[in-house]
């Protein structure tokens, strides 16, 4: 029998890893965070909530004035923390970081973007999975844009859980050694984890009725705006995705493209996994039987929907 991770009054640390992000939205973040932790607590569901911030941003998004407006706007239901990491560690180091601080008693950390506003029910709601045994990872659905990535609608159970709004027994997220920051710098950190949490026999679930808002940003077209590092970043994590998890024919397919393609940030990727390569430092491949990992072209689960 698998462990089973819920029980009643639990203590949460709730992570987020800040970037310039002005003081304004992070306090909106912490207004919403508040109302859910208060409510969570009132019905039992949680009894303490810390929320822990780390800052890779190249000067500090908070000073003592701030800390002291964000303390304010969370009406004593939250204990607010601050790291200023003083260089951009990217989001699995960040996250790992954050999470080694967590208090002794913690069973849970929620990890999310720091756009992302909770509803507030949604510690309830995330919770109410982790009563069955074996439930590793639960993730929230996402307006106005939810994920495409297919999931049982009975069950909920799905192929792996994106870390922009995510909860995760503190015991597990340790026992598994966090995220992967050696080889995922910003991208594929949540799939590569949420695929490891699968292999160790837990089951990762998608629970839509745990709604938050993530401030996602679309053209006049509908068309995503990746910046330059998310372009690169995500070709990196593609590329050491796929040599990770056994897939040998696709990391030479995608190298070929990212090759030819023009494309300067898939060009760097390239150069940068070659260089990984001749150095000696992908990461060792696991799943040889290919039993864990999904591809489906350039996407780790099946989609309901195209976006």
């Amino acid at each position: 029998m698998m462990p089973v991770f819920g029980k009643p009054d639990a203590v949460l640390q709730v992570q987020s890893v800040l970037f310039n992000n002005s003081l304004a939205d992070t306090e909106r973040a912490v207004v919403a965070l508040a109302r859910a932790a208060e409510l969570a607590i009132s019905s039992g569901a949680l009894s303490r909530v810390v929320l822990r911030y780390g800052d890779s941003g190249p000067f500090p998004a908070l000073d003592e004035g701030g800390l002291e407006q964000l303390r304010r706007a969370a009406r004593g239901f939250l204990r607010i923390e601050y790291d200023y990491f003083g260089a951009n560690l990217g989001s699995a180091r960040g996250h790992n970081r954050l999470a080694d601080q967590a208090e002794d008693t913690t069973e849970f950390i929620w990890i999310q973007n720091p756009d992302v506003l909770v509803s507030p029910r949604l510690f309830e709601t995330i919770l109410e999975p982790f009563r069955r045994s074996g439930i590793g990872q639960v993730e929230a659905k996402q307006l106005p844009i939810e994920h495409p990535k297919e999931y049982d609608p009975v069950t909920g159970e799905t192929a792996w859980a994106t870390t922009a709004c995510v909860m995760i027994p503190l015991a597990l997220f340790r026992e598994l050694n966090g995220f992967d920051g050696e080889s995922f710098f910003l991208y594929c950190d949540d799939v590569d984890f949420s695929l490891r949490v699968r292999e160790a026999g837990y089951r990762v679930v998608f629970q839509p009725a745990a709604v938050c808002f993530h401030d996602k940003r679309l053209s006049k077209d509908a068309s995503w705006q990746p910046t330059g590092a998310e372009k690169y970043y995500s070709a990196e994590a593609g590329l050491l995705m796929a040599h990770k998890w056994s897939r040998p024919e696709l990391v030479e397919r995608t190298l070929r493209y990212f090759v030819g393609s023009g494309d300067a940030a898939q060009e760097n990727a390239a150069k940068a996994f070659l260089d990984r390569k001749a150095a000696g430092t992908l990461p060792i491949p696991r799943d040889a039987g290919h039993t864990i990992a999904e591809f489906h072209g350039h996407f780790y689960a099946k989609h309901r929907y195209a976006l």
